[in-house]
């Protein structure tokens, strides 16, 4: 939540990654709930891989510069999860890969969105009184939406 990365996407993610397995490794070297790959835990200052919230967190901060760097696109930000940076380079977007594929796949069938949002949308309206409102609960603007516009 401190990353505002939508928390559907992360438990997705977990789930496919390593199934809330905290001390899985993958045949690739892959580690820990979100299956962060040596250097890029190093990266994100992951000093245990195998302790949940150091990996939840570091792989969260990866999933932020995915998304800031794939401009939110779910499907390309995934790959790049998956298959990495450069293999996204290298094809000039998703690469041809069956494990990517399926990776988007699974992952997006729990997060079947097509654009990942790390900001929060703010709603407006004017309330009974008069007084102008700002919130980021979306059923409190859609009981109120009519007064929105004065």
């Amino acid at each position: 939540q401190r990353q505002r990365v939508p928390v559907e996407l992360v438990h997705s993610i977990i789930r496919t990654e390593s199934n809330y397995d905290a001390w899985a490794i993958s045949p690739k070297g892959a580690m820990g709930l979100m299956q962060l790959m040596p250097i890029t835990a190093k990266q994100y200052n992951v000093m245990n891989v195998f302790d949940p919230r150091q990996n939840i967190e570091g792989g969260v901060k990866y999933l932020v510069d995915l998304i800031k760097l794939y401009d939110g696109d779910t499907k390309h930000v995934l790959a790049a999860y998956n298959a990495g940076q450069e293999a996204i380079k290298r094809y000039g977007g998703i690469p041809p890969y069956q494990e990517t594929k399926n990776y988007i796949r699974k992952v997006m069938e729990t997060y079947p969105k097509s654009k990942i949002s790390t900001r929060t949308k703010i709603y407006a309206f004017y309330d009974e009184n008069g007084k102008y409102v700002l919130t980021d609960n979306k059923a409190l603007w859609e009981k109120n939406k009519k007064r929105s516009k004065r």
